[in-house]
């Protein structure tokens, strides 16, 4: 299955001999392959038989992970997270879900300043959806009700990200 997206490069190409050489070449960008990298499922509920009504506390945990192929212009992008819960009461596990979902993605004409944002904000952007279902089936094969996690803003995390390594920086250099 391909998807693909296109937009416009937005700086003009430099030392362009004429206009048309001179307009930015549109960005294209293909989904080439998802899959399921790694997968773990424990139902702690079932094994441990925790009884009575149990109302669940659920911790989300995302992490972004990319990284270049060897073929040209193809980059792997991995959504790695970790999904726990407990009861509220006493704070007993019933079940952990570890999912890494990763993305092949065939990107040209994107400026290399632009390179990293778009692995880390976009092309995760582009393959949640499909996380977010195996997620949801998952939990319901599982025993639980179905887990729909909510949409991440990964302009958000990206941000966060930035600043959070922005500060470590300057507390080393401090030191």
């Amino acid at each position: 299955m391909f998807l693909g997206v296109t937009g416009m490069a937005k700086k003009p190409i430099k030392n362009a001999k004429n206009e048309k050489e001179a307009a930015p070449k549109p960005i294209k960008m293909q989904v080439l392959a998802q899959y399921i990298r790694d997968m773990s499922f424990e139902n702690i509920l079932a094994q441990k038989g925790i009884n009575g009504d149990v109302q669940p506390e659920i911790s989300v945990q995302v992490n972004i992970d990319a990284k270049k192929r060897p073929v040209e212009n193809q980059y792997e992008v991995i959504i790695k997270t970790a999904i726990s819960s407990k009861t509220k009461e006493k704070g007993e596990p019933m079940f952990l879900l570890e999912l890494e979902y990763g993305g092949i993605f065939h990107i040209e004409n994107l400026p290399e300043d632009q390179l990293h944002p778009y692995l880390m904000i976009e092309c995760p952007r582009m393959i949640f959806p499909f996380l977010r279902r195996v997620v949801s089936d998952v939990t319901r094969d599982g025993g639980f009700p179905p887990m729909n996690l909510e949409p991440i803003d990964f302009m958000a995390l990206y941000r966060n990200e930035i600043q959070r390594r922005t500060a470590e920086g300057s507390k080393e250099r401090a030191n």
